[in-house]
C-alpha cells in the first residue's frame, strides 16, 4: 500500500492508524497498529511534539514549531467576482486592474520531521529545505533531510500506541530536538537545542507567503524563500528557494511533461527556462495519487522578482 493512499484508508479504520509494515525476511507486507486518530483542531495550532499523519501525502511526521504565513489565494478571489452584482464588473480599467490583486490572509503552517521510514514512499521531496553555505563567495547548497512545511488542515492528529514495538518518529534530529514529557499531550516537548536552532536559522527557514491557483482543475500551491546573498568581484547573487505542490481536483489523470519560467529580476534580466519535467521526473496526478511536491532554486541579480 502506498502511503499517499493512508488518508483515505484510517477513516475506515475505528480511529485506528494503521501502517504497512516490510518484513525483512521474507519481504511480505503486513499491517501494523502504530496509534489512534485524534480529532482535527478546528481553531488554535497544534503544539510541538504532536504526532501526525500528512492529509494529502500520507506520511508520519511530528511538529515542531509554527509559523504564521500570508496566503494569497487566486480562488477566493474568483469566487468573489462571480458572486458580485455583474454592474460591478463594468468598471473601468484602473478599476478592473485594483480588483487583481490577491489579498492576503493569515494561516498556520508547521515545520515539521518526516518519518525516515515512510520517505521511499512518498511523492514529495524529502531534501527540498536547503540553505547556503557559510563562505560568502560559495555556491554550494546544503540539504536537511527529513523536513517539511505543512498546513493547518492537512495534519491529522494521532497518539502513539503504547503497546507498540515501533519508535514514535525515526528521524535523526529527534533526540537532538525533543524529549519524553510525563503528564503531557502531546508527550514530547521542545529541548534548549530546537529553540536555539529555529532562533539561529529563523532568516532562511522562515515561511512568510504562499500563493494558490487553481487553473483546469489542476491547484498548484508556490512557497518561496529567500536563502541569502553571496557576493562575487563583480556582483551581489540573491539566492531563493521554492516548493511547489500540483495538486489534481478533477476526476482525468494529468501529467506533468514540460517546465516554461520566465524568471524576471528587478535589476532588469529576463531569463527563460524551458525543459522537460521538473527535477528529473514527468509525475502523473491521477485520482490514486492526486499531488506531487518538489522544491528547486533560483538566483537573480537583484533582492526579488517575478516567476512565472
Amino acid at each position: 500500500m502506498m502511503l499517499t493512499c493512508l488518508a483515505n484508508c484510517v477513516r475506515g479504520c475505528r480511529g485506528r492508524v494503521l501502517l504497512p509494515v516490510r518484513t525483512a525476511k521474507s519481504f511480505s507486507t503486513r499491517l501494523a497498529e502504530v496509534g489512534r486518530l485524534e480529532a482535527p483542531k478546528e481553531s488554535g495550532a497544534y503544539e510541538t511534539g504532536q504526532l501526525f499523519l500528512h492529509r494529502v501525502f500520507g506520511y508520519r511526521g511530528l511538529i515542531l514549531f509554527p509559523w504564521l504565513a500570508r496566503v494569497y489565494d487566486r480562488d477566493l478571489n474568483t469566487k468573489k467576482e462571480k458572486l458580485g452584482d455583474a454592474a460591478e464588473n463594468l468598471n473601468n480599467n484602473n478599476q478592473q486592474q485594483q480588483g487583481r490583486e490577491v489579498k492576503g490572509r493569515t494561516h498556520t503552517y508547521y515545520q515539521v520531521l518526516i518519518d525516515a521510514r515512510d520517505c521511499p514512499y512518498i511523492r514529495a521531496q524529502t531534501e527540498a529545505v536547503t540553505f547556503l553555505g557559510h563562505q560568502d563567495s560559495a555556491r554550494s547548497l546544503y540539504a536537511i533531510p527529513g523536513l517539511d512545511y505543512v498546513a493547518h488542515e492537512d495534519i491529522l492528529p494521532y497518539t502513539a500506541s503504547e503497546n507498540s514495538t515501533q519508535p514514535p518518529l525515526q528521524h535523526e534530529l529527534f533526540d537532538k530536538f525533543l524529549s519524553p514529557v510525563p503528564n503531557r499531550d502531546p508527550p514530547f516537548g521542545a529541548q534548549q537545542t530546537l529553540i536555539a536552532w529555529q532562533r539561529k536559522n529563523h532568516p532562511w527557514l522562515e515561511l512568510s507567503d504562499v500563493h494558490k491557483e487553481t487553473t483546469e482543475g489542476v491547484r498548484v500551491t508556490v512557497i518561496p524563500f529567500f536563502m541569502g546573498c553571496r557576493t562575487t568581484q563583480s556582483s551581489n547573487v540573491y539566492w531563493w528557494r521554492y516548493c511547489i505542490r500540483l495538486e489534481n481536483l478533477g476526476p482525468l489523470p494529468v501529467q506533468l511533461r514540460e517546465r516554461h519560467w520566465r524568471i524576471f529580476s528587478l535589476s532588469g534580466t529576463l531569463e527563460t527556462v524551458r525543459g522537460r519535467g521538473v527535477v528529473g521526473q514527468e509525475p502523473l496526478l491521477s485520482a490514486a495519487l492526486p499531488a506531487f511536491q518538489y522544491s528547486s532554486h533560483v538566483s537573480l541579480q537583484a533582492p526579488s522578482g517575478h516567476m512565472w
